[in-house]
């Protein structure tokens, strides 16, 4: 059975975290907030698919060790889903770092904000030569003479287009006009 790891995935991405279950995967999920971690488990079609990781990623040696007791206890890592704010500096290279280390081939789903420069941020993601990098950056949606922030469903599901379709760089939403964004 494949593993996937949802970095923030029970917030925007709790309909990724169940979709991923419901088409087979173990999903581990890593949440910072413990009763929405809870309300995702108590959704969860299969339980025994699932396994929840209350840590806060900004904690470097506990997100080390809960992923390597993932591993451990659910088998290699396939696919990630990163969604990480930028104020947790060491948790994206963690997470490859111990991902790599078990995994033969896998894939980086990287979830950035509207304003990220996504060369720029590529250029200082640890990828290794055994992983596949994507990145999902999310937008805004313009609506007639308006314009308002993705809704969390809208982000799950470009993120699971972007998982489904394997693209190597998905929009979701809009990124421009930049002076079109939501105030």
């Amino acid at each position: 059975m494949k593993h996937v790891l949802v970095v923030g995935g029970s917030g925007m991405l709790a309909d990724v975290s169940l979709w991923l279950n419901n088409q087979g995967y173990h999903v581990s999920v890593i949440a910072r907030n413990l009763h929405r971690l809870n309300k995702l488990v108590d959704k969860v079609p299969h339980k025994n698919r699932i396994t929840a990781i209350s840590v806060n990623y900004n904690n470097d040696e506990w997100l080390r060790k809960e992923i390597i007791s993932t591993v451990l206890k659910n088998g290699k890592i396939d696919t990630v889903i990163a969604w990480i704010h930028s104020y947790a500096e060491n948790a994206l290279e963690i997470i490859c770092k111990e991902v790599s280390n078990d995994s033969d081939e896998w894939n980086l789903f990287h979830v950035l904000g509207s304003s990220s420069n996504l060369k720029e941020i590529q250029k200082n993601v640890p990828i290794s030569n055994n992983c596949s990098y994507h990145q999902v950056q999310l937008g805004f949606i313009i609506e007639n003479s308006h314009s308002r922030w993705l809704t969390d469903q809208e982000i799950s599901e470009g993120v699971i287009e972007s998982i489904s379709k394997n693209k190597k760089l998905h929009i979701v939403g809009n990124i421009e006009p930049w002076d079109k964004r939501p105030s």
